[in-house]
């Protein structure tokens, strides 16, 4: 896909596995600055709260039961004719997945801080927890790591589930390879944290999961690692990574910081460095 060429582009120290890719994102002076034993991830990790918990639990057990009703809807009105352009949609919807993975992934990473009323705690703050203790997300359950995801699909999959109950048999006839677009996009953005958690987990991993990142069907360890070279300014696409080379060469996030700071003044990533400098 895009991953062979954005690896040359990119420091020697980025490539590196295991010990060794802890040791490359350590800063020149040589004091470790990422891991779980780091000032500011401490703080970040007792924020997590019970509130926070449940909204997580409460989000997974709908959005899994909205997908296994729609997936079922979905299997009774596709037709052989539908093929072709079901193909096409899954595709693009895996595409837009990757796209949205790093549009919010960027905004999140660069913009915003942990002190904002309700998103900050709720959202921003795993953000900076995740680059200064990169694998505490491999210490999360299933739960904990999908539990964001599942909420940002409710209302998609609740639409849709709404369509199948409401619509005529006609009109789901009609509708049904948007509907499978809708649906890969919703399944792939549901998966994305997964798939991250995966992107930094190198031992007891189902062999299908290596197969797919071995063949970049979803982001591979490799490839993730150019993201966690500081300053994390680059490849935020982390749903299959497929993205990141093109976005890189067109520099479109860099085009959307200067844009964004030259009318708020405000600077990309300043509250996710103040929180890597936090030494008590």
């Amino acid at each position: 896909m895009a991953s062979g060429g954005a690896a040359e582009s990119v420091p020697r120290r980025a490539e590196a596995t295991g010990p060794q890719a802890e040791a490359a994102e350590e800063p020149e002076g040589g004091s470790r600055r990422w891991g779980a034993q780091h000032a500011g991830a401490r703080e970040l990790a007792e924020l997590y709260s019970p509130g926070k918990r449940l909204q997580e639990w409460i989000s997974v057990i709908l959005c899994f039961s909205l997908i296994c009703f729609n997936f079922y809807n979905l299997l009774f009105y596709l037709r052989l004719e539908h093929t072709p352009s079901v193909i096409v949609g899954i595709f693009a919807g895996v595409i837009t997945a990757d796209f949205l993975s790093g549009l919010f992934h960027w905004g999140a990473d660069t913009w915003g801080s942990v002190e904002l009323p309700i998103v900050g705690k709720a959202f921003i703050r795993p953000f900076r927890e995740h680059h200064i203790d990169p694998t505490a997300i491999t210490r999360h359950d299933f739960i904990e790591t999908n539990g964001d995801n599942c909420f940002m699909t409710l209302v998609p999959l609740a639409n849709m589930a709404y369509k199948f109950v409401s619509f005529s048999p006609e009109a789901l006839y009609e509708t049904c390879p948007w509907e499978c677009y809708v649906f890969a996009l919703i399944i792939f953005i549901t998966m994305t944290n997964q798939i991250h958690k995966w992107s930094h987990t190198y031992f007891g991993l189902p062999r299908w999961v290596i197969f797919l990142q071995d063949w970049h069907v979803i982001l591979p360890r490799k490839h993730h690692r150019i993201h966690h070279v500081s300053p994390h300014e680059t490849y935020f696409c982390i749903t299959t990574g497929w993205l990141n080379y093109p976005l890189e060469k067109i520099r479109f996030w860099r085009c959307l910081e200067n844009i964004i700071q030259g009318v708020t003044g405000e600077k990309p990533r300043a509250d996710d460095m103040k929180w890597a400098q936090k030494i008590k």
